[in-house]
């Protein structure tokens, strides 16, 4: 009797070690962006295309503020209206330029309704022409951006720009 009781009694002290751990944390590219104040990792974007480059024998990708800031204003317009459209805040070389960033050569994916930045790097990854601007030769730098709009359609809207301002 006294060995059962000191048995419930450790394995109730572990159960309660184990309840003290937090849960583990969820990857940040299943972080789910639809919803109010998820905030979308560039780093881990960058490491993610970055690694997907790498398998297809290219060069890797940094985050760059500028293109983050472009990125999101490209976001923030598809949200707002509602659209999803390249050119909903002008093409892409009128918006670089009016942000003064001097691309010397740059791609851009958008896309809408992808919840989490696997589901959006995973859409990309299965178009062709998608995947093809993930895998331009000569891109060193992106910005990504996912906006949430929950009275739309498909609730967050994606950027990706990818560029280089290096000379050719």
């Amino acid at each position: 009797m006294i060995r059962t009781c000191a048995a419930i009694l450790g394995l109730l002290a572990l159960a309660g070690c184990a309840a003290d751990k937090p849960p583990p944390e969820q990857p940040a590219f299943y972080l789910d962006m639809a919803h109010g104040g998820a905030k979308l990792d560039p780093a881990v974007a960058a490491s993610m295309i970055s690694g997907y480059r790498a398998n297809n024998g290219l060069g890797p990708v940094t985050v760059d503020p500028e293109l983050m800031q472009v990125a999101e204003t490209q976001s923030m317009a598809m949200a707002k209206r509602n659209k999803m459209d390249h050119d909903v805040a002008g093409k892409l070389p009128k918006r670089l330029a009016a942000a003064g960033y001097p691309a010397t050569l740059a791609v851009e994916n958008i896309g809408a309704g992808y919840h989490t930045l696997a589901e959006a790097f995973s859409g990309w990854r299965d178009s062709p022409p998608h995947r093809a601007n993930m895998l331009k030769n000569g891109v060193t730098k992106l910005g990504i951006a996912a906006s949430y709009a929950p009275d739309t359609k498909y609730k967050v809207f994606w950027t990706l720009v990818l560029a280089s301002t290096d000379q050719r």
